[in-house]
């Protein structure tokens, strides 16, 4: 690969970004494409939930605080930009990648970067239903919120879910969060930390319905309100679906890839072909001595990747693999959640500091064998950077 003539970057995302980083660090000076799908830039997403559904700043023509470069970086990088362009096939044995409209690029190497689309559920197209994902998305519904909306309802309690119910009570609005499980975040946290992070919903004022599915929606030509499974109608003049995501994998059928949830890469983002890595919500990578393999939907993961995978691609082959620690955060009700390491069922959990019990902020960690495993802070974000860091440099329980 170090003689390529041409490597693209499909998807203009944070992992996007970073993996073209990489590769022009590590000493590529050839034809660098970037291909997007919006018409922006890449631009930082977790505040899309949060401060930019809340604030009032407005990108306008640009991105503003969003911007995830700028001028001096994007002449740095001297990277031909194809935005408002989508991928619609990879065909690997031509070397080439079709474009919107049936354009041929012809590439030598190729970092996926496509991201993740929203989930949706079987529920009639009516205004006032949104799904939060891209800038655009988030500014038709901060529009919507600032237009006399009083009753918001968020499908799925899950980190966006949360965080968009938050915004919305933090704007005065009446606001009612559904969640199917019998509580949100138990994968994530287990059960018992999931338990007080569920609390902080009614601390923010926002209501939390658990166990209960949507059966559909009331309006016409615009929403009213959301039939539930158990049989109440909860009136809405807004509302949102975070229900998770799926990688966006549809171009790539017939590529010759494996697609399982994702793009099924070693533990070095390399596919089966050394010339095409993947990084960020769209990877699926390999956990060596599990036999596992994860996909990691989170901003640091998405970042750090990047450089990983621009290492591998100009190598031709692994020689880096990527194993950084899981990190994630959420900022929720004027509380900020911190998550790191590789929590398991059965892992028991230990409070370092402060009390759950009592409402405030807390350090927790999880522990087998007598080794930690993992991390949960609430409100205590330099105590739990140390112990992050703690967590990077120790072993972990063998099979892990």
């Amino acid at each position: 690969m170090t003689a390529a003539r041409t490597v693209t970057v499909v998807g203009a995302s944070l992992a996007g970004l970073h993996a073209a980083r990489g590769l022009r660090s590590q000493g590529y000076d050839g034809r660098l494409v970037v291909v997007g799908e919006e018409h922006h830039r890449p631009y930082d997403r977790p505040p899309l939930s949060k401060e930019f559904l809340t604030g009032d700043g407005d990108p306008g023509g640009g991105l503003g605080p969003l911007a995830l470069t700028d001028p001096e970086e994007e002449a740095e990088l001297d990277a031909e930009w194809l935005l408002g362009v989508r991928a619609e096939a990879l065909d690997t044995t031509a070397g080439e990648i079709r474009l919107t409209g049936g354009r041929p690029l012809r590439t030598d190497g190729v970092v996926i970067a496509t991201g993740a689309t929203p989930r949706t559920l079987p529920l009639p197209p009516l205004d006032g239903v949104h799904t939060l994902r891209t800038l655009d998305d988030a500014l038709r519904l901060r529009a919507e919120l600032r237009a006399g909306a009083e009753r918001a309802v968020v499908i799925g309690a899950g980190f966006i879910g949360a965080e968009v119910a938050s915004s919305c009570a933090a704007l005065g609005l009446d606001v009612t969060v559904v969640e199917a499980a019998p509580l949100p975040l138990v994968p994530q946290l287990g059960k018992q930390m999931a338990q007080v992070c569920a609390g902080l919903h009614a601390r923010g004022g926002a209501a939390l319905l658990c166990g209960t599915g949507v059966a559909g929606l009331r309006g016409t030509g615009r929403v009213t309100g959301v039939e539930l499974t158990d049989g109440r109608v909860l009136p809405a003049d807004v509302v949102v679906v975070g229900v998770g995501v799926r990688p966006v994998t549809g171009w790539l059928e017939g590529s010759g890839l494996a697609l399982d949830d994702g793009v099924r890469c070693d533990e070095g983002c390399v596919t089966a072909l050394p010339n095409v890595v993947a990084v960020g919500d769209v990877a699926r990578l390999a956990q060596p001595g599990t036999g596992r393999t994860v996909r990691a939907e989170h901003w640091t993961s998405g970042m750090l990747q990047g450089d990983v995978a621009a290492r591998n691609l100009l190598a031709g082959s692994t020689v880096a693999p990527f194993d950084a620690l899981p990190y994630f955060w959420s900022d929720q009700y004027g509380a900020r959640i911190q998550y790191a390491g590789r929590r398991e069922s059965g892992d028991t959990v230990r409070i370092l500091e402060g009390d759950p019990a009592d409402g405030g902020g807390f350090l927790a960690v999880y522990e087998r064998d007598g080794i930690s495993t993992a991390a949960l802070g609430v409100d205590r974000p330099r105590p739990f950077m140390r112990l992050r860091r703690e967590l990077a440099r120790a072993p972990q329980p063998a099979g892990r």
